[in-house]
């Protein structure tokens, strides 16, 4: 039996180029690097991560949603994170990303994804992995704090100063 497939351009998706994924794996880097840097505030019941300024990437770039999901993988691993911190606090960072992107052309809305999915679930993790005798509403409003000054202070900021570069430079 023969299977015919639809034709094809030859050409990747533009998400899918050399430089999309050489752009994912800098900001995979970036953001295992600068979690990993700043440890002792990176990760605990009190915890401003500020590699989490680097969620409001997909904004601009779609490759950035793999890519944050990777970099915070990585960053749990060798956080010396619980499995259920690597599983969940990453594909939270993984399902804000995508929300991020679906909701680029609504700036503030956007931003908040990041502090939504991390405040509810490793609010819940820090819970019932760490902290149990604080309670869970605290671990959840410590979490989504931190992850505020890191996405709707820090990442404005950032974006800003990202969207100053040279489109060559974000898109070549």
């Amino acid at each position: 039996m023969s299977h015919t497939f639809p034709p094809h351009s030859g050409k990747a998706p533009e998400w899918m180029s050399t430089h999309a994924l050489a752009r994912g794996a800098v900001i995979a880097a970036l953001y295992t690097a600068l979690t990993l840097l700043l440890a002792p505030l990176s990760y605990g019941e009190v915890q401003v991560r500020f590699s989490e300024a680097l969620t409001l990437l997909p904004l601009l770039m779609p490759e950035a949603v793999p890519a944050l999901f990777v970099g915070c993988l990585l960053s749990n691993i060798l956080g010396g994170c619980t499995i259920f911190d690597i599983v969940f606090g990453s594909l939270a960072t993984l399902l804000a990303a995508l929300c991020t992107r679906r909701l680029r052309a609504h700036f503030w809305p956007a931003a908040f994804m990041p502090v939504l999915f991390n405040g509810l679930v490793v609010g819940t993790v820090v819970h019932y992995c760490y902290s149990p005798v604080i309670p869970l509403s605290l671990c959840m409003l410590s979490v989504a704090a931190g992850e505020a000054v890191s996405c709707l202070v820090v990442g404005p900021l950032f974006i800003r100063v990202m969207r100053r570069l040279p489109a060559r430079l974000l898109h070549a």
